[in-house]
């Protein structure tokens, strides 16, 4: 095969398979166990109402299981069909219960949870790897997650809701970053718990009137995440770390650039431990993912947005499987440069989990 006629490597770093709720009664103690058992997983969703539902309704196999909810069918329908040497899991479901205001119940949940892939899901196919889903609202109980399978060869990286009680550069949660880096694991955060359990509002402005509205204020709490981290001097602390923000989108993140080197230099005198302009630790320390990427009439403004930050080292490719609005390695690519295919669509998520690369016959 010609150079010219291979395809490019893809790395899909955002699926959403779910745990069976029975198989993690096994991994449940009392008096979890029951609770589960009886239907009852802590906080739910806000009730937002999204006319197309969470998943894609065609995410069913010929017997009519969802593809999400079974190993063999996610190989075969997700990886097998794209072709993709690897993909990470962060397991549906799972965000909210990191929100509970009870945080024995939300450990022991989230713990479930992890034993449920790490037993079940990963030996199946050696595409497959994980997060390690902690709930951050007891960081000692998080440390202790991260601990008992931080060094697992199928965990990759350790991931957290989106919805916070502080933002996430606060020292409270220095301790579960402290235990991350110890394991040579980046942190993620993920939408959709926003408003749930034990967190702020919906949005920073309060509560949104409805789906629409919500899903379009995402970035926002992104926003305030990547300034917060940024601002406390998480990555002057943890050199090492890498942090991932999950479906936040990509166009605001040059205009924030911007704001931040700009404050840093008449302000700096309050930030003492910054030594050089923002910017610089948010290319070496933060990644994004392409899905849900913004959508222009004119492609070339998406295009013009991307020179605008090194997009070429900290955006990876996502298909958000299997959500209504997930997005297909061809449609990514088509909207991207061909210039940053290669680094985009798998080597970008290879040096940050630290891949192989799969040899092909």
């Amino acid at each position: 095969m010609s150079l010219m006629s291979k395809k490019p490597s893809l790395i899909d770093v955002d699926i959403h398979p779910v745990a069976n709720r029975t198989r993690m009664l096994d991994f449940l103690a009392e008096p979890w166990r029951t609770r589960v058992a009886r239907g009852n997983t802590g906080p739910s969703s806000l009730g937002y109402w999204n006319p197309n539902g969470v998943n894609r309704p065609d995410a069913i196999t010929e017997d009519g299981q969802r593809v999400e909810a079974n190993p063999q069918a996610l190989a075969k329908h997700l990886f097998d069909l794209y072709d993709l040497e690897y993909g990470i899991f962060n397991p549906g479901g799972s965000l909210h219960a990191g929100l509970s205001p009870e945080p024995d119940f939300s450990a022991a949940l989230v713990g479930a949870i992890n034993d449920v892939f790490i037993h079940d899901w990963l030996p199946v196919d050696p595409r497959f790897r994980t997060s390690l889903v902690i709930s951050p609202g007891d960081p000692n109980l998080a440390v202790e997650q991260i601990h008992k399978y931080g060094d697992h060869p199928g965990v990759v990286q350790v991931l957290m809701p989106s919805g916070s009680v502080f933002p996430y550069g606060h020292r409270y949660y220095h301790p579960i970053y402290e235990a991350a880096v110890a394991h040579d694991l980046p942190l993620a955060i993920h939408p959709g718990s926003e408003g749930n359990g034990v967190s702020g509002k919906s949005t920073s402005a309060g509560y949104a009137g409805g789906y629409f509205e919500w899903h379009t204020s995402l970035a926002s709490n992104y926003i305030a995440h990547l300034v917060s981290l940024i601002a406390e001097g998480v990555f002057v602390k943890f050199p090492t770390m890498k942090f991932v923000l999950i479906e936040g989108g990509v166009s605001w993140v040059p205009s924030m650039l911007w704001r931040l080197d700009k404050n840093w230099k008449s302000l700096r005198m309050t930030v003492p431990w910054l030594d050089r302009p923002p910017s610089e630790f948010v290319a070496d320390h933060i990644r994004l993912t392409t899905q849900p990427i913004e959508e222009p009439e004119d492609p070339a403004h998406l295009h013009a947005i991307l020179d605008m930050f090194p997009v070429e080292r900290m955006l990876m490719f996502s298909t958000d499987f299997p959500h209504w609005d997930g997005d297909t390695p061809d449609f990514s690519m088509r909207l991207l440069p061909k210039k940053l295919h290669s680094r985009v669509m798998s080597e970008n998520a290879r040096e940050l989990y630290k891949l192989p690369v799969v040899e092909h016959a």
